[in-house]
């Protein structure tokens, strides 16, 4: 029983199961046992991305739902969090081999995870934004004014920060690729960085890896117009694309 619970075969644990262990183990104090019996508890409960496990980075809504401040760097498309849903489903149709019910059960799956944005007590947002994604057309000249609007009002948030990295300031320390850092209110819990490739996710713990992911990050954001210039930056976009 201990060995399928420890890989994973087993899915739950029952409190009379949770119960045995502890008195195995010698575990007299009420607080711990109950706070253990609480997470065994949750930890039979399914979150909303259940239905989308097959589809969506597997654990990345968790950490995103628990995360207080998220900072991402994209230098290809719009963060998934801040896409349209013209935009998001222009994205997913770029992949051929997809049909229509699984692209529909993606962006479903995508407008759940950006309801983390609207929630009363929202993580910080910082996004840096290469000027490609900014500057590549999605779905259509229509879909992508629709998008860097919807930027611009997202920017207007307390709690997300825009910036866009331009071509001008040519080589940085983030040319190596995307990648996201999530950090957690409790001060117990460490950082969690994530890079999304072709075949794999990857998830980042080790302190020194990332503090390579923070370096990068704050590399790019130096290298990045500010938020204000950005805003400009992305309403002079739009009007290009509107002529």
């Amino acid at each position: 029983m201990v060995s399928k619970i420890e890989t994973g075969e087993r899915k739950k644990v029952t409190p009379e199961d949770l119960d045995a262990l502890l008195d195995y183990y010698e575990e007299a104090d009420t607080g711990i046992r109950t706070s253990l019996h609480e997470c065994a508890r949750l930890g039979n409960q399914r979150g909303w991305w259940s239905k989308y496990r097959d589809l969506l980075a597997s654990g990345l809504p968790d950490f995103e739902i628990e995360a207080s401040v998220i900072k991402t760097y994209e230098c290809q498309v719009v963060p998934g969090l801040l896409q349209t849903p013209d935009y998001a489903e222009a994205i997913f149709r770029a992949n051929l081999v997809r049909s229509d019910t699984e692209i529909t059960k993606r962006l479903d799956g995508r407008l759940k995870r950006q309801e983390i944005l609207n929630r009363v007590d929202p993580p910080e947002y910082w996004v840096i934004l290469d000027e490609a994604a900014v500057k590549r057309v999605v779905g259509s000249q229509k879909v992508m004014v629709q998008q860097l609007r919807h930027l611009t009002h997202m920017a207007a948030r307390h709690n997300i920060n825009i910036s866009v990295l331009p071509f001008t300031e040519g080589a940085h320390p983030a040319t190596v690729g995307s990648f996201v850092i999530m950090e957690f209110p409790n001060p117990m819990d460490a950082s969690i960085g994530y890079v999304e490739t072709p075949t794999s996710d990857v998830y980042v713990e080790e302190e020194r890896d990332l503090a390579v992911l923070n370096t990068m990050f704050s590399g790019a954001q130096g290298s990045a117009l500010s938020p204000v210039r950005s805003l400009a930056f992305m309403d002079a976009t739009i009007k290009s694309l509107e002529e």
